[in-house]
């Protein structure tokens, strides 16, 4: 053993310590250190790969967990005031006894946190101890490990169907073409496969991999939380380097799929991998209700002081009464007796301690209970539940419930959040000629279901289409009678809805309704045209566009997540495995959509839907790619039924549906895509040729460019050819100069740009795709300043879209498609609603502004009937000229109204809708951007306050989230914020409320969110009923908390006027801690979790009553102070008609305390049952238990308790007053004055001045048939006030 000098020891702490600090991580092999010690190790600095997410040991877990509690400041001031009842010149009680109710909080917060902690700790231990083959030198080979082995440096190999142990940076694969694939499910949701591929220079084909023979550095940034980004480089000893991405890096908690085994180098292991960065747990906000909550306690604070300020005075002044001291006052051990001033400051402190229930410490506990069952009733709701996803809202965040019900501002997504997401192919324009594809329209015609089955055979008719589910029973020769074709429709009719529009596969975008695409037939001929003449053109150069400028990763039927046999025989296998469960299983219903086949043919459009029974049940595609080696153009065995069966049976996994939509557009017309590798991909063309593209380089999708090119060298030509695609904006921009020279260029671009309008206007998402021809020395010089960008590590991206916009320019204009993204279900009605529950309802898009609003539209955004300017500029003078204008139109139209728009449409007294123009606005990016501007942000604020609704066109997700924080933070209302896709994340988190969509494009905006639903008509069940209950529920329950504490500690307070404020308490501190523990704790935590001020169908049918929430009526200041004027009058009436009914006796102190004591039990929940709105069986049991609970218990504490607290101890005291009618007549007189005032006055209000919800309640008793008829009556009379007021204001459009 070496001796290591401690000056030795302090530099390599320090370098530790620095090397932290670098923007930049070097990992070097860790073989070679092999037998060194841990701390003589080079990457030694970096975190090991065994994660612990509990936070105690079993020796620390009382003092951490003591110390976390006592970060409360609650449980601080009561320990203190335990503590301070331990000093015997301020005790009010027995010192021990004053310690049970915060070490019985105390006790119970420790258990949940015990429990919480020590499942976490069996979750560790289970990750850690997975197995996994790390390489050793010693033995020269992969040897089983567990995870928690694993360090930075280690070579890692992983096998197919296993789980990624670290962030590992990919070196080997068994893939020929060296990439991995690789299932994120477990991360971000996404099923589809994600491809990775090895560093360049490290896969050496049909060699093993050999980790001892590594030398070079790896550089590679810091260890960061972002899954999309990663950079660095491999430098080797000759200073060469390689650059890599994020496509080169496994992330640790993904699963390989369709690879044998993949092995590399760790980068990042344990905490500081990506995945477990992005593992936040539950996100913490505060309500805005704990906030206001907050407040109101310390004005509880405020008034506990006064009350034992006049309780120190009044014991000085009382003292001062006497001449002599009295006999009870015990002198101090000198003899001597202390000042009336001092004994004033001492009282002080014990009246703290006596009055210390004023301050709600059990609040805090319930609220916490109180959302916990509100989460499990919304978890649970079966409307909110989706059948066809299997998924139930989810609960993220526990303690905004409230929030829910007082939301004013609505943000939204469109693609995927409003739509379907699921891209359907419509049309395409191509060399500035358009292609309507009727027949296929027909066909979505028919899957749409819109009209009656003798529209459906007129389609079929007319397009003389083949029937849409082929059965075996339907498969005869087609004769053209009427008879066969009704058959054929009728067996459609049935299966339309369960199969076509809604089929679901496990593959993400895979749906028939968006893979099944029919052909235009004048497109068909023009491609059949080319193909036999020339095999070149721009059609055909469309086509091959659209089958290769994109993501898509290309499997089989056969080798979708295929399970490799005859691995290592382990107890993990069989276990990941059912862990991980069978994501992606083929039912029969999709093996059916997935064998249909469209089959070409010059003269007839033959069945697309035809099943092909000879296809076989395997596919390799490597055997269809080298069946001619040596040959750029790969043909196949002519036109062999088999071979094109087995390219047929390709399958595609693609990064988003509008890939999807496009690769199989191109499919429909016989370019197929049938291979993809880095180096290669393979296109089938319609003569059955194989095209082997060499790919040179691919410049991905990005939102700043918005465009996404690939660089091919063509097998025909050795050109280099770069097809591009992206918006119409970004592609029309690089077009060079063609719009300024008369040309065929300029035509062909300035037809399609009207074709792009047409699609806009019609709602479909366009896309534009072009091409570049690039000589090889323009490449050369191009491709060497892209790899010195993809090496670098400072300002990365930057320099590779510098390098991307070099190469995108002088494009060459092919064409442009038309996607559909349909409407998801009920999203209309939903709009409305939210709307007319006074919410002001934003759509955050990036498509363009024609299509948004046609969508806008569709989905009742805008009406017809609305005003609406549109602000579309580039010039920020005529932005700032057009702000002042429509602002000055709108002001004066809202003051001639004598309308303020924060309360827009609301009126309490429920005689009508106020009369409120409708307003409408329409923004686009780069309009947005110049309107956030500091000088002009305070007038684009005003008027979207006047706007009813809001459309944001071709913005960012950067703007996206700017847009809420502006509203957010300048008109001081609670925001709501929805969406489904990564891009809406920053708006998720910006906002007050994140919903995150489970849809098609993973999980992120889930995993950002507060809650997250499957469909956006949820929205508004979960606010107007789910939000309306729980924000109802828990103001209610507060207000009645402070209430009930305010209104038993002053019982206290009045006895102090008769005993000389000595503190002294006529009630037992035991029934004193029984009555807040167990007497009075379960009825206001059922109150807030199970009342119900309206019935969901009544909520939903009148959006109105949602406004309550957003204008906080249920918990104003007003009705906090009005709750504490009630306490202070109900315990005057407690206290002083039983002390006028034993004044003059001879009862003791706790007889004449115990029949106050019942009487506020009676009076506490009496007055909560004046509060409940509907009453169940679980309300009776609670309600009635409470009373007999503290019958029973205080009987039986009189019973047993002979000295609990002497002198006075309340022995048979409750058997006594129990036998004295005098007692009974005390508590139903008491009773009845303490609550006559609320309860006389909720007759009257409810009388005379009946609120919203009340009509609301009252409508419920009526019959359904004249429910429903009041309801219709009143929402016809809104109507006509608001289309009066429309027609009576007129307002230039700007």
């Amino acid at each position: 053993m070496t001796w290591t000098s401690p000056l030795t020891l302090f530099q390599r702490g320090w370098t530790r310590h620095r090397d932290q600090d670098r923007p930049i991580r070097k990992v070097v092999s860790n073989l070679p250190f092999e037998d060194l010690r841990k701390r003589e190790q080079p990457n030694r600095q970096y975190e090991g790969n065994a994660i612990k997410t509990n936070k105690y040991r079993l020796w620390s877990f009382l003092p951490m967990n003591l110390f976390e509690q006592f970060h409360r400041l609650a449980n601080i001031y009561f320990v203190g005031l335990a503590i301070l009842n331990f000093i015997p010149v301020v005790n009010a009680f027995q010192p021990e006894v004053a310690l049970i109710p915060i070490c019985i909080i105390l006790a119970l917060t420790a258990v949940k946190d015990g429990w919480e902690d020590f499942r976490r700790y069996q979750t560790d231990q289970q990750l850690n101890n997975m197995p996994c083959f790390i390489f050793r030198r010693r033995l020269m080979c992969f040897v089983e490990r567990r995870w928690k082995d694993v360090r930075v440096g280690d070579f890692v190999k992983v096998l197919s169907n296993e789980i990624i142990p670290a962030d590992i940076l990919l070196l080997h694969t068994s893939d020929p073409n060296g990439v991995c694939h690789m299932e994120t499910a477990n991360l971000d949701g996404e099923t589809n496969l994600k491809q990775r591929k090895v560093v360049p220079g490290f896969s050496t084909l049909g060699e093993p991999f050999q980790p001892q023979t590594f030398d070079s550095t790896v550089v590679c940034e810091n260890p960061n939380n972002n899954l999309n980004l990663f950079k660095g480089f491999i430098e080797r000893p000759d200073k060469r380097r390689s650059g890599f991405g994020i496509d080169s890096l496994l992330l640790r908690g993904c699963t390989v799929r369709n690879t044998d085994d993949a092995a590399g180098i760790v980068v990042y292991a344990g905490h500081e991998t990506k995945s477990m960065l992005n593992n936040n747990g539950p996100r913490y906000k505060r309500s805005k209700i704990e906030r206001k909550m907050n407040t109101d306690v310390l004005f509880c604070v405020l008034l506990l002081f006064f009350m034992c300020l006049i309780g120190a005075l009044g014991h000085a002044i009382w003292l001062e009464t006497f001449s002599t001291m009295p006999s009870y006052i015990v002198p101090d051990s000198n003899g001597n007796y202390i000042s009336s001033a001092l004994a004033g400051f001492y009282m002080f402190f014990t009246m703290i301690i006596l009055l210390q229930v004023m301050i709600p410490v059990s609040l805090y506990v319930s609220i916490e209970l109180v959302k916990m069952g509100q989460i499990f009733f919304i978890t649970q709701d079966a409307e909110l539940y989706d059948q066809e996803l299997d998924s139930r809202v989810q609960c993220r965040a526990l303690n905004i419930t409230e929030d829910l019900g007082q939301i004013q501002y609505v943000f939204s997504d469109k693609t995927g959040t409003l739509t379907e997401n699921k891209m359907v192919f419509k049309r395409c324009t191509i060399m500035g000629t358009e292609y309507c594809h009727e027949e296929n329209a027909a066909r979505l015609a028919v899957i749409n279901g819109g009209g009656n089955e003798e529209e459906e055979v007129t389609i079929y008719q007319k397009t003389k289409l083949p029937p849409l589910f082929p059965l075996e029973e339907l498969q005869d020769d087609h004769t053209g009678h009427k008879n066969h074709a009704n058959t054929q429709v009728a067996a459609a009719s049935r299966r339309r809805s369960k199969v076509a529009a809604g089929a679901q596969s496990d593959m993400a975008f895979s749906s028939p309704l968006e893979t099944v695409v029919v052909p235009d037939r004048k497109l068909m001929l023009e491609v059949d045209h080319q193909m036999a003449s020339i095999q070149t053109g721009p059609y055909l150069d469309f086509f091959l566009a659209l089958a290769i400028c994109n993501t898509v990763v290309v499997s089989t039927l056969t080798a979708q997540r295929q399970r490799v046999k005859g691995r290592r025989n382990s107890s993990y296998s069989g276990s990941s495995s059912h862990n991980m469960g069978q994501w992606f299983k083929i039912s029969s219903l999709q093996k059916f959509f997935s064998s249909m086949r469209f089959k070409r043919n010059r003269e007839t459009m033959a069945d697309p839907f035809a099943i092909d029974e000879d296809e076989p049940d395997t596919f390799h595609i490597s055997s269809v790619s080298d069946s001619r080696p040596g040959q750029k153009v790969i043909s196949s065995e002519g036109k062999d039924k088999r071979s094109l069966s087995r390219s047929e049976e390709v399958c595609y996994e693609a990064h988003s549906p509008d890939e999807a939509a496009l690769i199989h557009a191109a499919k429909a017309y016989g370019f197929t895509m049938v291979e993809r590798t880095p180096r290669y991909v393979t296109v089938k063309l319609p003569n059955e040729t194989l095209l082997k593209f060499e790919v040179l380089d691919v410049l991905t999708f990005d939102s700043t460019r918005r465009r996404m090119s690939i660089i091919v060298r063509h097998p025909h030509t050795n050109e280099i050819i770069m097809y591009t695609k992206g918006a119409d904006s970004a592609v029309m921009e690089k077009l060079g100069n063609v719009f300024s020279v008369e040309s065929a260029a300029k035509r062909i671009a300035v037809r399609t740009q009207k074709d792009l309008d047409m699609y806009a206007r019609d709602g479909l998402r366009t896309l534009c795709f072009a091409k570049k021809v690039i000589s090889e020395q323009e490449f050369k010089a191009w491709f060497t300043s892209r790899q010195e960008a993809l090496s670098a590590i400072d300002e990365k991206e930057e320099r590779l879209m510098e390098t991307a916009n070099d190469i995108e320019n002088n494009l060459t204009l092919l064409g442009a498609t038309g996607i559909e993204d349909r409407l998801q279900e009920n999203v209309p009605e939903t709009i409305q609603a939210l709307r007319r529950a006074g919410m002001q309802v934003w759509v955050l898009t990036g498509d363009k502004p024609e299509t948004a609003v046609n969508i806008a539209y569709s989905c009742k955004l805008l009406d017809h009937e609305d005003l609406v300017f549109t602000f579309t500029t580039n010039k920020k003078s005529v932005c700032k000229m057009r702000l002042e204008d429509t602002l000055s139109e709108v002001r004066r139209t809202w003051g001639g109204l004598g309308l303020d728009p924060q309360f827009r449409g609301y009126n309490s007294t429920f005689t009508g809708p106020l009369m409120e123009p409708s307003i409408g606005l329409v923004i686009d990016g780069p309009t947005l951007n110049m309107a956030l501007s500091e000088d002009l942000v305070e007038q684009f604020v005003e008027l979207c306050k006047h706007c009813r609704a809001v459309l944001c066109c071709r913005v960012t997700p950067l703007q996206k989230s700017s847009v809420v924080k502006v509203i957010r933070q300048k008109l001081r209302v609670m925001t709501l914020a929805v969406g489904d896709g990564a891009n809406d994340v920053n708006m998720i988190q910006a906002a007050d409320v994140g919903i995150g969509v489970s849809g098609q494009e993973g999980m992120q905006a889930v995993m950002a969110s507060d809650f997250a639903i499957t469909r956006f008509k949820h929205l508004q069940r979960l606010l107007l009923v789910h939000g309306h209950w729980c924000y109802s529920r828990l103001a209610n329950m507060v207000i009645y908390f402070f209430y009930k504490n305010v209104a038993y500690v002053n019982l206290l307070f009045w006895y102090q006027f008769f005993c000389g404020f000595s503190g002294t308490a006529m009630i037992d501190y035991w029934l004193m801690i029984f009555f807040n523990l167990f007497f009075t704790s379960a009825p206001p935590i059922m109150f807030g979790i199970m009342d119900k001020e309206v019935s969901d169908s009544t909520l939903l049918s009148l959006p109105e009553l949602y406004r309550r929430g957003q204008h906080s009526e249920g918990y104003r200041r007003s009705t906090f102070w009005i709750a504490i004027l009630d306490a202070f009058y109900q315990s005057l009436v407690c206290f002083f008609i039983p002390y006028w009914t034993y004044n003059d006796s001879d009862i003791g102190i706790f007889s004449f305390g115990t029949p106050m004591n019942t009487v506020s039990l009676f009076t506490i929940i009496l007055h909560l049952a004046i509060e409940i709105k509907s009453w169940t069986v679980v309300h009776w049991v609670i309600m009635v238990g409470s009373v007999l609970v503290y019958f029973i218990l205080t009987l039986a504490y009189s019973a047993i308790c002979i000295s609990c607290n002497p002198p006075s101890d309340p022995y048979w005291i409750m058997h006594k007053q129990m036998a004295d009618p005098m007692f009974y007549l005390v508590c139903v007189l008491t009773t009845v004055v303490a609550l006559l005032p609320r309860y006389t006055l909720r007759v009257l209000k409810g009388t005379l001045a009946p609120s919203l919800h009340l009509r609301a309640r009252q409508l419920e008793r009526l019959p359904s048939s004249c429910r429903e008829q009041q309801i219709r009556e009143w929402r016809g009379f809104r109507d006509t006030c608001i289309s009066a007021s429309l027609s009576s204001t007129a307002c230039p459009s700007a």
